[in-house]
């Protein structure tokens, strides 16, 4: 599946200068086990190459970020795809990501998101609502944005210029879900951890009863038992 997921192409992607960027990155990154998710140059203090990747199951950690960056510096200095001098950026897509392929829109259906299409839809070009899952080569959304209106569209996402997640309560809890699985999983990967019992939850022992304490014997030879035997050869009775 993780290698499905790899080689999944891009249905959203950039033009220009992020275009010639795309082409230098994607290889290296595939070749380390990530996806490229969108590029993006800035003119901002400078100029800035920013590059979002993620891992197939769409986690991404500090680390992986340091390990990105070191291996993609020179491979972009030799190929040279910007006309002046620039500073790389790599990151993770954040919580409220860009959707470029296929299975992000799969993967999040239920969350709100926010649609720009590239190529007018019903005379539309930006939509906001639900995501429904796919339909054919479609993005199915059921829109909050304008009531009265059909609320299910069907937007090609060929077609889309760009879709995002909108920021929510529900769509936090998620990412911190997915965030300490994929934490769990390095550490069990690096032997950090022991690895998880297959049935750790299924059968739960049960608490041990604790055992009641032994009765001391009565005893049979006491004071009183004597002078109860010393009556009986007398032939005394007790009263």
């Amino acid at each position: 599946m993780d290698a499905d997921l790899l080689a999944e192409p891009r249905l959203i992607v950039e033009p220009g200068a992020a275009a010639r960027v795309s082409a230098v990155a994607a290889p290296v990154l595939a070749g380390m086990g990530y996806r490229l998710v969108r590029i993006r140059i800035s003119g901002e203090a400078g100029c800035t190459v920013q590059i979002m990747a993620e891992r197939p199951d769409g986690t991404m950690l500090i680390d992986d970020c340091e390990a990105i960056s070191r291996a993609l510096s020179p491979v972009l200095d030799v190929a040279d795809p910007i006309d002046r001098a620039y500073r790389l950026e790599i990151s993770s897509p954040g919580i409220d990501r860009p959707l470029v392929r296929r299975s992000d829109f799969e993967r999040y259906a239920g969350h709100l998101v926010k649609i720009e299409m590239a190529i007018a839809h019903q005379g539309r070009k930006r939509f906001r609502g639900t995501l429904d899952g796919v339909e054919g080569n479609a993005a199915r959304l059921v829109r909050d944005d304008v009531p009265g209106e059909e609320a299910t569209v069907l937007l090609p996402i060929e077609d889309i210029a760009e879709a995002r997640l909108v920021l929510t309560d529900a769509l936090v809890a998620e990412s911190m879900r997915r965030g300490k699985a994929a934490e769990r999983e390095l550490k069990r990967d690096l032997g950090l951890a022991p690895p998880a019992a297959p049935h750790a939850n299924s059968n739960p022992p049960k608490p041990k009863l604790a055992k009641k304490p032994a009765k001391k014997p009565v005893p049979a030879n006491t004071k009183k038992h004597r002078l109860a035997a010393q009556r009986l050869r007398r032939g005394d009775s007790d009263s």
